[in-house]
């Protein structure tokens, strides 16, 4: 009997890790570390964890996204109030193309034709930028300046989330119009999506202002369901300097849908939780004002910017234990990973 215990609980184990790891695609695998106090962005090799490239001559990067084809990387430009488009094999900006307003966080659409960028200068928008000829092809008014803008994994709608009204607005990347919005309590940060089996849309995590831990949306129901708080550890005294808001700013989703990290500015850790029932499995200090977090497509192992050290810190997925840090440019925050293709 314990024997045959035994041989489920490894089985039920397995079952649980093996989604987590999948094989990348052809190319090289990135991980792309804006600078929020500099110029430049760093590219990580997850194989190796050494930075491999920089990207210069962008003043204050705010979001980065890669293109499906891996061929170029999308940079939202705080100074110039552009997105910048960057060729993926040179690392050098092709185009800087003029928004309507000071953008914030962007996503790009499953086929790669769309960049949709969060405006965040007063009174905001969603600009929409079209890829074949890097010229702003909308904007769409939306309630409010938008901090964040992501695409859902079925590539159905673009979600964009405001911190002065505290609105989420989804838009349908069909029309590139809005379909609905829905108003919480405090001011929408960073988002991820939960799915259901037929790859729709289930859920909206979300990370909201003033709060420590997150928060669920139903997305068909279109209302919020539950709120998390993140664990205050015994003993450790709580950093409320340089928080702006947003003690927790940080979402990742591990491969298999089951794994959800979530940072914790107020004490320097990234914990981990289990889906969906939101149990708490490790909190992993990983240094100080850890922010935004990405998982590259092999699913190995999560990747932290952790603003006060200048730094990403390397979490490895299966043993929830810091692997390495590695050393970046100056307040490091948003962060992606993907493919890039130089050939």
């Amino acid at each position: 009997m314990i024997r045959s215990a035994l041989a489920s609980l490894a089985a039920i184990a397995t079952l649980a890790i093996a989604p987590l790891y999948g094989p990348p695609p052809g190319g090289a695998p990135r991980v792309i570390q804006t600078n929020a106090a500099g110029d430049n962005l760093h590219l990580i090799d997850p194989v190796t964890n050494q930075v491999v490239g920089v990207i210069e001559d962008i003043e204050v990067p705010h979001g980065v996204v890669i293109s499906p084809d891996g061929k170029r990387i999308y940079v939202t430009d705080e100074a110039l109030s552009t997105l910048d488009a960057v060729d993926a094999k040179t690392l050098k900006v092709i185009k800087r193309i003029p928004l309507s307003g000071r953008p914030n966080n962007l996503d790009v659409s499953r086929d790669g034709t769309r960049v949709y960028v969060g405006i965040a200068q007063a009174p905001g928008a969603v600009d929409v930028i079209d890829t074949a000829s890097l010229t702003r092809a909308k904007k769409i008014p939306v309630k409010g300046a938008i901090h964040n803008v992501y695409v859902t994994p079925d590539g159905k709608f673009a979600v964009a989330g405001s911190i002065p009204t505290s609105t989420i607005t989804v838009i349908d990347t069909a029309t590139d119009t809005v379909a609905w919005d829905l108003t919480l309590s405090a001011g929408i940060r960073p988002m991820v999506f939960t799915q259901n089996p037929d790859g729709s849309t289930k859920e909206i995590v979300v990370q909201l202002s003033d709060f420590h831990g997150f928060a669920l949306v139903d997305f068909g129901a279109r209302r919020e369901i539950r709120r998390v708080t993140l664990p205050d550890p015994p003993g450790q005294t709580k950093e409320t300097q340089g928080i702006q808001g947003a003690p927790a700013h940080g979402l990742a989703l591990a491969r298999n849908g089951k794994l959800l990290w979530v940072t914790s500015k107020y004490y320097g850790y990234v914990a981990a939780y289990s889906l969906p029932e939101c149990k708490l499995l490790k909190v992993v200090p990983v240094g100080s004002h850890p922010e935004w977090l990405t998982i590259p497509p092999d699913g190995k192992n999560l990747y932290v910017a952790v603003a006060g050290d200048d730094a990403v810190t390397v979490v490895d997925n299966q043993t929830l234990q810091v692997v390495k840090k590695i050393p970046v440019g100056f307040v490091p925050k948003r962060n992606t990973s993907g493919i890039l293709h130089t050939d």
